[in-house]
């Protein structure tokens, strides 16, 4: 997966566990904190041993006495436990070969020669995470897994794969690229271009946002390594040679150029022995040479200007340019001048009460800030960067002048303290809240700073940053202006870089690859292309051949555990009739509210502006708040507040669903009260009258949805082909699908806005009220007394409708959950209000929209059986297995997609999808093909045993403190309901999964729908059935 990997320098939301574990007896901070400085473990030497006890965790760092790796252990009591290799990757051209070598090199390895183990073991362990990335500097290859067999099965590939690759030339060519006929067993078919990198990338550069990222770091740093596209240029990664995708491995996956990290709570002695006998035994310390030299400054600002494709969901079409400036700052392993340069980037541009939000967004001259706006630390030199997309040429020069305005009015006046504090507030949340990944967070937080030799150590004593960051502004109260000064004012290293379409931006990209294509061609004899030809087939042979995993480690079914923990809850009645369900969890001091309101009595007109009211109802003001003020206290007082649609399908009707709005916060539990006030400001008084202010945030909303095209194809595609399968599908496609994305465009270009914000209050009369509400609290033991409290003063003090309201739909089943073993309180339900209708008939629907993008997103979506009949679990089984031992195969190594496969949602439809594909109709096929190899029952006992732990690996993911009894309150699943179905899930076998293919995927059967988003289609455009949007 290439990616400029923006997580790398963010405070990522930081996992904390309950207290009292974490330096007991035994635990993983106490076997950490005995080693000593010096110590020699299994040919590495313990270099420093610290505690980072806001973190609950303690920092073993190590290295390997013969080659020179460098180690990090970090010690915490986390069962979720993560293992990283990480090597210097710096390729001075666009080719792509650090990219195609991270894909390559997941092929096959000497240990284990079979095709792609990588894949494989997806289906042979409990992992909760597996994947592999290429940042512009490095390449990162990380796996987690709660299960020690399993870590030690999959360090054990992970390893061979690094460090003793195949790098066979056949997977080159499918994973890369490679000449190949159109019809591989025809060669008087044309020769083109294929392989999964290039098409990924191809995909990947249909997004303009990361045409103007690539490019921005492309000229802001022009001297090495970040001239260059990590992951490949289209155009360039022809250019590659087997023989330097070789080399570029024995130069770069040295141990004398690796950075080794594991967390979590199993020993380190275990890990540090797989790790020296396995792969750090057979080699001898180098001198890598992969270091970056510093970026030679500018002595006066540079400017530059790109093309990029139409955007066909644009608001005005004659304002598609985006331009920005950025700054190139200090280098990212002066730890604290980092901390504080990212902070003082957020107080730059993050929220309304920013300068350059009131500077650039209010000044209606843009739909949204440019692309990479804000601090990014992921290159050896940081760079802030600001500016707007969805501008007028005209108005080029105008932004400029903004921004230098800006900087100047920041140098004289500063910030406010309370935005300081507000800041640093959120800081102190993340740190306390618990995610289930932080081992992943932790590793992606410090590779671009240890990758250029900074102290990883130093990075995560994020309180004393704190601490000494107080300090600093108390010694000196313009320490920050001065900052500015120094780095925004004074500073001669600064781009500007404007983007603008070109109308046949695509068309030129085609013709340059066909030219590509042309002079590779012309350059084969008679000889080479009989080869070229031959090698085709054999790669298709080879795809097509059965495969010997028994090379690969396992782990079997009977290592799954039989039954789940049950989560115990308490449901009580706050203001008299309103359920509100308490499940006390180990926090950390934060309390996590949420409440969902129907909307089942909400006029159908009002209906597609719901997401839209979701997104302003918490940032137009409320009470005696303006939009700025109540921001402002959003930031002090909560760790944010969100506002979503929600569309439950039942779990026992395809026909019946809730449909709802879901209101979630967090805060520390001292700042409970304050939270709870700003809800009740929300619910009773909030502002409808900022029009300036709500055109700002339209625009921002159809912008971001635009862009997430192409990055969400698929799920587009599968949201559309569902939409006329069950009841629900509809309003799905209307919140969550291209309907939306379009609404939203139509809303943009409004010239005057007035008509839909007169909706919204509208829309609040029949959702902001304690009617039909449901509400939930996740904190401590001890904060329950308190939180139950003051929802019972937030329940009282809102509205409820002075006459009830008639449901619009007239069909409505109240369904009470079904009753849970002892914990509840007064045997309490939370009954739930589902629309049912009973005359609906699925039908099929095929939809093309045409996207100007070399690529195309693929749909199938097929309706089936609820989440509570017997034939769901096999389904889930069905979906796994098709994707690990057909879909994937005939897609992605054959059909050269990114990605495809199968899955089966809680809503009962089955959908088939293709990501990045370079084909279209005959991926349908794929789909069929699919249905019909599960129906002749072409799988082993061994590949349903291996589906069967891929759906058990997701099922057992772990689930955070505050999100624990959610499946309940949010789908009405009780845990005794999760016991039966994992029950059925270990009961499914061979003749199940032909049943159940027989009974809905086979042709013919079962409704489906069919959607693509991509390219125009000579097939579609001459068949009438089809849809064309």
């Amino acid at each position: 997966m290439w990616g400029r990997y923006r997580a790398a320098r963010r405070l990522l939301g930081l996992r904390r566990t309950v207290n009292q574990k974490l330096w007991k007896s035994g635990s993983a901070n106490e076997r950490a904190l005995q080693y000593k400085i010096g110590e020699q473990i299994h040919g590495f030497m313990v270099n420093q041993v610290s505690a980072i006890p806001e973190l609950f965790l303690t920092v073993v760092k190590l290295s390997h006495e013969n080659t020179g790796a460098k180690y990090l252990h970090v010690a915490r009591e986390d069962s979720n436990n993560l293992f990283s290799v990480q090597f210097r990757t710096t390729p001075m051209d666009s080719t792509g070969v650090p990219h195609i070598l991270e894909h390559t090199v997941l092929c096959g390895s000497q240990k284990y020669p079979c095709r792609d183990p990588f894949f494989k073991m997806l289906n042979r362990s409990l992992s909760t995470f597996m994947n592999a990335f290429t940042a512009s500097d490095y390449t990162l290859y990380p796996f987690s897994t709660q299960n020690p067999k399993d870590f030690q099965n999959l360090l054990s590939v992970y390893l061979d794969a690094a460090f003793f690759p195949c790098l066979r030339q056949l997977d080159f060519w499918q994973e890369g690229w490679r000449l190949e006929h159109e019809n591989p067993t025809d060669p008087q078919t044309p020769l083109v271009f294929k392989g999964i990198v290039f098409n990924e990338m191809k995909g990947a550069f249909t997004d303009n946002e990361k045409v103007f990222s690539q490019h921005l770091q492309n000229k802001l740093l022009p001297n090495h390594t970040y001239a260059v596209i990590s992951g490949g240029d289209p155009l360039s990664i022809p250019d590659l040679t087997w023989e330097q995708l070789k080399q570029f491995h024995a130069t770069h996956y040295h141990p004398s150029n690796a950075r080794f990290f594991t967390y979590g709570n199993f020993p380190l002695e275990q890990h540090l022995k797989q790790i020296h006998e396995e792969a750090l035994t057979k080699f001898h310390r180098i001198e890598p040479n992969t270091a970056i030299p510093k970026q030679q400054l500018w002595d006066k600002p540079r400017e530059h200007h790109v093309k990029c494709g139409l955007d066909s969901f644009a608001a005005d079409p004659t304002k598609q340019t985006t331009i920005s400036v950025s700054f190139l700052l200090a280098d990212i392993t002066d730890t604290f001048e980092t901390f504080t340069l990212n902070l003082l980037s957020s107080l730059l541009v993050g929220g309304p009460n920013s300068p350059f939000y009131k500077a650039l967004l209010e000044a209606n001259l843009g739909t949204d800030f440019s692309p990479d706006v804000g601090f990014n630390g992921c290159t050896r030199e940081a760079y802030f960067s600001v500016g707007l997309q969805g501008v007028a040429e005209r108005d080029i020069e105008t932004v400029k002048q903004i921004i230098g305005r800006t900087v100047d009015e920041v140098i004289e006046k500063g910030f406010e303290e309370e935005r300081v504090e507000a800041l640093l507030h959120k800081i102190e949340i993340q740190m306390k809240h618990q995610s289930t990944s932080f081992g992943l967070a932790l590793t992606s937080y410090i590779a671009s700073c240890w990758n250029h030799e900074g102290d990883p150590v130093e990075l995560l004593k994020i309180a004393d940053s704190v601490s000494q960051f107080r300090q600093c502004l108390k010694e000196n109260p313009t320490f920050l202006q001065e900052k500015v000064k120094q780095y925004f004012k004074d500073n001669p290293h600064r781009l500007t870089l404007s983007m603008s379409p070109d109308e046949s931006y695509y068309e030129k990209q085609a013709k340059l690859e066909a030219e590509k294509l042309k002079q590779k061609v012309n350059a084969l004899s008679e000889e080479e292309k009989k080869q070229t030809y031959e090698k085709g087939l054999e790669l298709i042979s080879l795809q097509s051949k059965p495969q010997d995993t028994s090379c690969l480690p396992a782990l079997k079914v009977s290592d799954i555990e039989p039954t789940i923990p049950f989560t115990e809850l308490e449901i009580a009645f706050a203001a008299d009739e309103i359920p509100v369900q308490y499940c006390a969890q180990p926090t950390n001091g934060i309390v996590y509210f949420r409440a969902v309101s129907s909307l089942n009595t909400l006029p159908e007109e009002l209906k597609p502006y719901v997401p839209l009211f979701c997104n302003v109802i918490t940032k137009l003001g409320c009470g005696n708040l303006g939009y700025r003020e109540q921001a402002q206290q959003i930031e002090l007082k909560t760790g944010g507040m969100s506002v979503s649609p929600h569309i439950i399908p039942d779990d026992s009707h395809l026909d019946a669903y809730e449909q709802g709005v879901l209101f979630s916060s967090l805060c520390l539990d001292r700042n409970l009260p304050d939270m709870m006030h700003l809800w009740s400001e929300i619910f009773n008084n909030p502002h409808f009258e900022e029009e300036e202010h709500f055109r700002v945030l339209v625009k921002m909303t159809a912008q971001e949805l635009s862009n997430g095209i192409p990055d969400s194809g698929h799920l587009y595609a599968s949201v559309r082909a569902s939409k006329t399968l069950t009841p629900a599908g509809e309003l799905q496609e209307m919140f969550n699908g291209m309907d939306q994305v379009r609404l939203m465009k139509r809303i943009a270009e409004m010239s005057d806005i007035k008509p839909v914000l007169r909706k919204l209050p509208r829309i609040k009369k029949y959702l902001l009220n304690s009617d039909n509400m449901r509400c939930s609290v996740n904190a401590a033991p001890q904060q329950m007394s308190q939180a139950s409290r003051e929802v019972e003063n937030f329940l009282k003090g809102i509205t409820r409708s002075k006459k009830e309201r008639k449901p619009v739909r007239p069909h409505v089943i109240e369904k009470s959950p079904e009753p849970v073993g002892g914990e509840r309180l007064n045997s309490s339900q939370i009954t739930r209000k589902l629309i049912t209708e009973p005359t609906f008939k699925p039908c099929q629907m095929k939809t093309h929209f045409l996207l100007p993008f070399p690529v195309n997103y693929v749909g199938e979506c097929i309706r089936t059986v609820p989440y509570t009949a017997p034939d769901y679990a096999s389904l889930r089984i069905l979906a796994r297995l098709m994707t690990a031992k057909f879909l994937h195969r005939e897609i992605r190594e054959k059909g050269g997609a990114y990605g495809g496969g199968a899955t089966l949602s809680s809503s009962g439809i089955f959908t088939f999808y293709s990501y990045r594909d370079p084909n279209s109709t005959s991926t349908f096929s794929t789909f069929e093909k699919a249905a019909e190899w599960a129906q002749s029952g072409e799988f082993t006992q061994q590949d349903i045993d291996e589906a069967k732990l891929a759906v058990f690996a997701a099922v057992d993911a772990p689930i955070a403190p505050s999100d624990k009894g959610m499946n309940h309150f949010l789908h009405g699943i009780s845990d005794e309901m999760k016991q039966r179905q994992r029950e059925q899930l270990f009961a499914v076998s061979r003749d199940h999964l032909i049943n159940v293919t027989n009974k809905y995927l086979v042709g013919g059967k079962s409704t489906r729908g069919l959607a693509v988003l991509g390219p125009e289609n000579l097939n579609i455009a001459k068949d009438p059935s089809w849809v064309k949007r």
